[in-house]
């Protein structure tokens, strides 16, 4: 059987494992893993084979040695902090490999220009994971709008509530010129999929952005958009909470609640799917949402001004690591 031989950097973060299993489960084989942190013991349910690494100048030696043999990386997986994302894909296709990047692809627009330059000169190619473009309900939003009356402008409410500890703000995650900040962080899938449904943006307004949460306007040719993200647990609706779950997500449509609860556990595999047939999303796919959020990061908040979302009036909390 053949296979193709995959190499991860960021083995030990969240998204990790469900790479693995995607390789995995596509029928192909992860040779070497590398993450500064040695806490990877999840490696050992998919490759445990696996040559791994803590010191990145080793995982490049190795990968270049596999290069000039018949062992050869044909994909390098990248689950890293956010602002290594760029430095990772050039690393992958220098070394004659394609790559697969996890979301944000990169935190400016700009980085997408140099990358796709390195394209052209090393004939590999980048491939990002938007796997809510891949989901049933968002597949069936995306007809409904394409079939409906073209000049019909929907109104739409994105909540995303996904409550993080005090180890976020310790972490790189806590940092906006490494993560982007909470709308890059927890919200770009979410600003893709409604550019992918949606059209393209025609106003991005700002209402809040702190260190726990972000919401605003966003108008695009098929729609209005009013969205808020939040990774403070006190956001999540009090019945929510009394159940022990500390994500709720929410999207609303003309007032019409879209099913949005189940169908995301087999998505990366479907994504990996996709790549190994060729089909998958090439960098430039991600160009609109990237857009999106460096301008919501860049962007001064003009306050609870005109139509914001309803649960931008929460009480805000400081930052709990100020002074």
């Amino acid at each position: 059987m053949t296979f193709k031989s995959f190499a991860l950097i960021g083995a030990a973060g969240y998204i990790a494992p469900r790479h693995m299993k995607a390789i995995k489960d596509t029928g192909n084989m992860l040779v070497a893993a590398f993450d500064p942190n040695d806490s990877v013991g999840i490696i050992d349910s998919y490759f445990p084979e696996a040559a791994f690494f803590t010191e990145f100048e080793r995982f490049d030696r190795h990968v270049d040695k596999l290069k000039r043999s018949e062992q050869k990386v044909d994909y390098v997986s990248i689950c890293s902090p956010n602002y290594l994302h760029d430095a990772h894909m050039r690393f992958a296709l220098r070394s004659g490999a394609d790559a697969i990047c996890e979301k944000p692809i990169v935190l400016n627009p700009w980085n997408i220009d140099a990358l796709q330059e390195i394209e052209k000169e090393t004939g590999q190619k980048i491939f990002t994971i938007l796997q809510l473009r891949l989901h049933e309900s968002i597949i069936a939003l995306k007809k409904k709008v394409e079939e409906g009356p073209k000049d019909k402008k929907y109104d739409f409410d994105l909540t995303y509530l996904t409550s993080r500890g005090y180890w976020y703000y310790a972490s790189w995650k806590g940092d906006v010129t490494k993560s982007g900040g909470i709308a890059t962080n927890i919200g770009v899938h979410f600003f893709d999929m409604l550019s992918w449904i949606f059209g393209p943006v025609q106003d991005n307004i700002v209402h809040l952005h702190t260190h726990d949460r972000a919401g605003g306007y966003l108008e695009f040719e098929r729609a209005r958009v009013r969205w808020f993200l939040s990774i403070d647990f006190e956001t999540i609706p009090s019945q929510v909470r009394a159940t022990g779950k500390r994500t709720f997500r929410s999207m609303e449509v003309d007032g019409e609640q879209i099913e949005f609860s189940d169908g995301f556990t087999e998505l990366h595999t479907t994504s990996y799917q996709h790549i190994l047939k060729g089909d998958g999303f090439r960098i430039d796919a991600s160009r609109q949402a990237i857009e999106m959020v460096h301008d919501i990061r860049t962007k001064a908040p003009t306050g609870l001004r005109g139509d914001y979302h309803p649960l931008a009036i929460l009480p805000q909390k400081r930052h709990p690591f100020s002074i």
